[in-house]
């Protein structure tokens, strides 16, 4: 009888070298996920500490909506400008910058001793977000090619639904469990621990391209100053009226801003124009448009932000004013959407490897069955008990969304050139940005004018009149979720959707390839689509009720 003695199998120096690669990457995305994780949760827990700091620095309902408003605005407005800083200066130069401010934006929200300072804190903590949004992806792309890619973006979306559906709870739970007796700052301070780890650690992340920050031949003008001031007031101009208008009853103030966001954002694309035939860099380059899939994928995620915050904005009313549901219940109801959204981003990664692009096509259509379940369960709501049916249509809804943020976001960047991913992902995130405004705005047109037609008072409609108007809502909810999955439907039939999967005789697509500069989905894409905070109703405090971009 003989034995076979086994040795120990010999690792190479490029197979351990590859490892060790490996584990850094894995150990890199760490690092940019929590600074997903923190810009994220940081749209969400202001909701909950504003009354204490409203009472605690002795401020006026003025001051409170713009330290909800400022962060989202001011991260709406320079996610363009982001983006083109890291096709300037290197992704990893910009995200630290970024993340470094954050850091220190978040310290100085936590020792504000006014309403003013928390306010400028609350701005710069918005622009910090965006400086880092757009590099997020980018560097996601360089970090993981192939089938990790899909993987990498799914714990993206997973850390979105995370960071979404615990905002307001970890708020409370701060403000109850008074840490130091520091009450409402310690939501701020929270983000320093974590903060500092993610820099000590930034040195995983992959170095940036040579040469980056000499991008562009006339120097410091590549970044486009007067461009960057034309766009973000332009989009100010176009954001800030529909953040605030319907609370302060639409005055002449909003109206003037609105027809004044026109010309200045015409005037940004004619910059752009002469700036392209005089030879010098872009802030915006209108090649990008040019690419089809990103063009579509612009417009199918800005759908999607736009449903989202929708429902989130009239499922808040419905249940409280119109049914007179408590706010920890109508909490608790909501709670399905988020969660249904963090366990389908967990698996798109899985589902992307087996059905490549078509998981937009199932995406939209379980959306699109969610926004109907909705609308059919609600005759059912009362103010007492757990309303099962439409618990069921929110975590169909959830799921849906859950399936369409990352692959609509890889499927859009995948055809972009490397030299235009950060723009790419600005432009992408300040779609989502503006189209989340935006959806809240369209539904509640619609829900308030069939609600009472004749301009009545809201709190006078009968139950029918809210139920009808929820059920309109739901309708055009659903409409623009079958949008979705029509638009990526048609363009797989003519094969003009990139698949993420695939890598053709060239490799894999420049904007998602390993060495490449690359970026990502609603950058910060903090936003999330589901996480848009809900409108608080029947009673609450108005700056509550208002939705940070």
């Amino acid at each position: 009888m003989s034995s076979v003695v086994r040795l120990p199998a010999h690792r190479s120096p490029a197979a351990n070298r590859a490892g060790a690669e490996e584990r850094t990457r894995w150990w890199a995305l760490l690092v940019v996920l929590a600074a997903v994780f923190m810009t994220t949760l940081d749209f969400f827990i202001v909701n909950a500490v504003a009354p204490a700091a409203r009472r605690d620095l002795d401020a006026g309902r003025t001051a409170m909506q713009a330290v909800l408003v400022g962060y989202g605005l001011a991260y709406a407005i320079g996610l363009i400008t982001a983006g083109r800083l890291g096709d300037l200066y290197g992704p990893r130069r910009v995200f630290v910058v970024g993340l470094a401010l954050f850091t220190g934006a978040s310290a100085a929200c936590g020792l504000a001793t006014g309403p003013g300072f928390l306010v400028a804190a609350r701005i710069a903590q918005g622009l910090a977000a965006a400086l880092m949004a757009p590099q997020v992806l980018a560097l996601i792309g360089r970090m993981f090619p192939g089938a990790d890619r899909s993987r990498a973006f799914a714990w993206y979306g997973a850390t979105v639904g995370i960071a979404g559906t615990g905002g307001q709870a970890v708020g409370g739970l701060l403000l109850a469990a008074d840490l130091g007796g520091l009450g409402w700052r310690a939501c701020f301070l929270i983000n320093l621990p974590l903060g500092l780890l993610a820099l000590a650690m930034a040195r995983l992340l992959p170095a940036d391209a040579t040469g980056t920050g000499a991008a562009s031949e006339d120097g410091i003008r590549g970044l486009d100053p007067l461009g960057a001031v034309l766009s973000a007031a332009g989009l100010l101009a176009l954001v800030l009226p529909l953040v605030s208008g319907r609370e302060s009853g639409w005055p002449l103030w909003t109206w003037m801003s609105l027809g004044l966001s026109l010309p200045l954002l015409t005037g940004f694309a004619s910059h752009q124009r002469r700036r392209i035939t005089a030879g010098h860099s872009p802030l915006l380059d209108p090649a990008l448009f040019r690419d089809p899939g990103f063009t579509r994928g612009v417009v199918c995620v800005a759908l999607l932000f736009g449903g989202s915050a929708g429902l989130t904005f009239v499922l808040s009313l419905f249940l409280q004013e119109g049914r007179g549901m408590s706010p920890v219940t109508a909490g608790v109801v909501g709670v399905a959407l988020n969660a249904s959204f963090f366990a389908a981003s967990t698996q798109t990664g899985r589902l992307t490897g087996r059905l490549g692009n078509r998981i937009t096509v199932l995406g939209g259509t379980v959306l699109a069955a969610g926004f109907a379940l909705i609308g059919w369960s609600a005759s059912s709501v009362g103010a007492t008990g757990l309303p099962v049916g439409l618990i069921t249509g929110l975590a169909v809804t959830g799921t849906g969304m859950g399936l369409l943020m990352a692959p609509l976001t890889a499927a859009a960047l995948a055809g972009v050139r490397a030299h235009l991913t950060g723009m790419a992902a600005g432009v992408l995130g300040t779609a989502q940005e503006t189209a989340g405004v935006l959806g809240i705005a369209v539904t509640g047109l619609v829900f308030f004018h069939r609600l009472s037609p004749g301009g009545a008072a809201a709190p006078q409609a009968g139950a029918a009149a809210w139920l009808d108007a929820f059920r309109t809502v739901m309708t055009v909810l659903a409409v623009t979720a079958l949008a979705i999955a029509a638009i990526t439907a048609a363009a797989i039939r003519r094969h003009a959707v990139p698949d993420t999967r695939w890598t053709g005789p060239e490799g894999p697509s420049p904007a998602l390839a390993a060495p490449a500069n690359g970026p990502g989905p609603g950058p910060a894409l903090r936003s999330a689509p589901v996480l848009v905070p809900a409108p608080a109703a029947g009673g609450a405090e108005p700056e509550a009720a208002a939705r940070p971009v």
